[in-house]
Parts: C-alpha cells; structure tokens; sequence
C-alpha cells in the first residue's frame, strides 16, 4: 500500500484545521469568538497584502483605503441587502478601486509607490468626510449590526477564500509572471508577459479580499465615520505582520498575522501606556534577528535538517 503524498497529508491536514475553526464557536466565549475574529481580519489583510507585495517586491501602504471601501459599502448597504451580498459588493468596489488606481499608478516603484499607496488612504478618508459634510449634511453612518458569530463565520469563510486564491495563484503561470516581475521588470517584459496588466490584476484582487474582510467586520459596530474606516493602522499592520512572518509562503503570513494578533491583544490589555514602545522593539528585534521572518528560521531549519540527512547517507563523501 502506498504511502500516502505530502500534498494529500497538506489537504487532510488543512481540511481538519478548517472544520475545527468553523465549531470553535460552540466552546467558546463571546470575547473569545471576537478575538478569533479579530485574528481572522489581519491575517486576510496580511495574506491580501501577500498577494502581490510578496512575489513582486512592492510596498503598499494601501490595505486602510480597501478595507474602508468595504465597511463604506457595508454601511450604504446593510439596511437593505443580506450579509453575504454585502461583503461581495464590498470586496467588488475594492477591487475596482484597486484596479483603476493600479492600471495608473503602478509604473511608479520603490518608495515613489509606497508614498503614492499611502497618500491613498488619505486622499479616499478625507475625500468622503469632504463629502458626507458638505453634500450630506452628516459625518458617519448607523450600521445594521450582526452578531459575532456571523461575523466569525463570515470572517473564517473569507479566510477560506483568501487561503485558496494564494495557492492558486502561485502555482500557476500568472504566479510565475508575478515572479518574474519581482526579479526584473524590464525581463519581464521582454519575455512577452503584460506588466502592467498583471500587476493592476494582482493589485486589485488582493484589494477584493481586504474590501470583504471591512464589510464583514463593521458588521460589529453600530456607527462608523472616515476615521474610523480607513484607521492608518490597517494599511501598517498587514505590513508588519508580513515582514514579521515572511512572505515567501502561504503560512507566513498567517503566522506573522496570528502572533501579532495576539501580542497587540495582550499588550493593549496588559500594558496600555508601553504598548507602542514594546511593539516597536519587538519589530526591531524581529528585523535584526529576524530578517526572512518565521519563514525564513524554518527554511533554515529544513535546509540544515537536509544538509544533516544527506551527510548520514554519504558518511565518505
């Protein structure tokens, strides 16, 4: 009898993971269900951010303006649409936005783009107050809340998603594209593969899933405004959870997003007046020690684990 691959063990594996995420509601509190949720919502914005900062080399300070987007749709649309046509509009308006912007910006690189990303934010947040204060007479807008479990639920099932377009996207030909464009654009190019358009693609459908993780989670709150949507704090965070767990492969991300997640729970909680500091020593830290990440101490590891393997059978080579 065969044994059976690693890829069948992977898919096992990660169909169980997903199974025992979707009961975790039936054990746990209601503080609890919120901070998975939370957890969730990061690692989607770091696994989106992923998407296309990873293969390319692009820094993007964009996330807040997409994840804005979504709770905006979500705001306009939750007195009058169910919630899963929600979060699908709001991911959608993301990813138009992202891809307008990107088919216009994205010949811009290095910091000229990173700046660009995040004048983003902040042309979108102050735009829309301009626009609720002197068109509406209004700043912010009521949300029909949901419950958390619903949010959870609809939080695990874009994480779901997420997961899958991240590992079909990097092994198929347009990954090897993305690939290619991180290592040389000019190559690139020359080898027939449409710049441009594969990076306003890739742009905008990592924006989707940042979009549809902000219209599922403002369905936690009664009332937003432009500050609250499009908070700084989503566009750095993904970034610095990326950084800190890799983005090489799938996993980094979600670890570098879980362990953060939790660091900023327990910090916030335990130690209010430090917080900042003690994260930013622990990004500096991480940098300096750490500088692939999570990933990067494991591919470590693996690579000496097979260097040992091979000496054990070659012992006279």
């Amino acid at each position: 009898m065969k044994n059976p691959s690693k890829k069948t063990i992977t898919f096992i594996a990660v169909a169980v993971f997903f199974a025992l995420l979707m009961g975790l509601p039936g054990y746990m509190s209601s503080y609890t269900v919120v901070l998975v949720s939370n957890i969730l919502m990061y690692v989607v914005l770091t696994l989106g951010w992923a998407i296309f900062s990873g293969p390319t080399g692009y820094i993007s300070l964009a996330p807040a303006a997409f994840f804005g987007t979504g709770v905006y749709a979500s705001a306009i649309l939750s007195l009058s649409l169910p919630l899963p046509l929600i979060i699908l509009i709001g991911g959608t308006a993301s990813f138009v936005l992202a891809f307008l912007v990107g088919s216009l910006t994205l010949r811009l690189k290095g910091m000229y783009f990173t700046m660009f990303t995040f004048g983003l934010v902040e042309l979108v947040r102050n735009g829309l107050h301009w626009y609720e204060v002197n068109i509406t007479g209004t700043v912010g807008r009521i949300i029909l809340s949901a419950d958390n479990k619903t949010v959870f639920y609809a939080m695990v099932f874009i994480f779901m998603a997420v997961v899958l377009v991240s590992y079909l996207i990097r092994r198929s030909r347009f990954g090897l594209a993305l690939q290619s464009i991180g290592e040389s654009e000019e190559a690139a190019a020359h080898s027939g593969v449409n710049v441009t358009r594969v990076k306003a693609l890739t742009f905008a459908v990592s924006a989707f899933f940042m979009g549809a993780a902000g219209a599922a989670m403002s369905m936690r709150w009664t009332y937003i405004d432009p500050t609250t949507a499009f908070n700084i704090q989503y566009s750095f965070m993904p970034v610095l959870m990326a950084i800190f767990g890799g983005a090489g492969q799938i996993y980094g991300p979600i670890v570098g997003a879980t362990i953060f997640s939790i660091l900023e729970e327990v910090l916030t909680t335990k130690f209010p007046y430090y917080y900042m500091l003690i994260f930013g020593l622990t990004m500096i830290c991480v940098i300096r020690f750490m500088p692939h990440g999570v990933e990067g101490v494991i591919g470590k590891w693996q690579r000496k684990e097979r260097g040992l393997e091979k000496a054990h059978e070659n012992p006279g080579s």
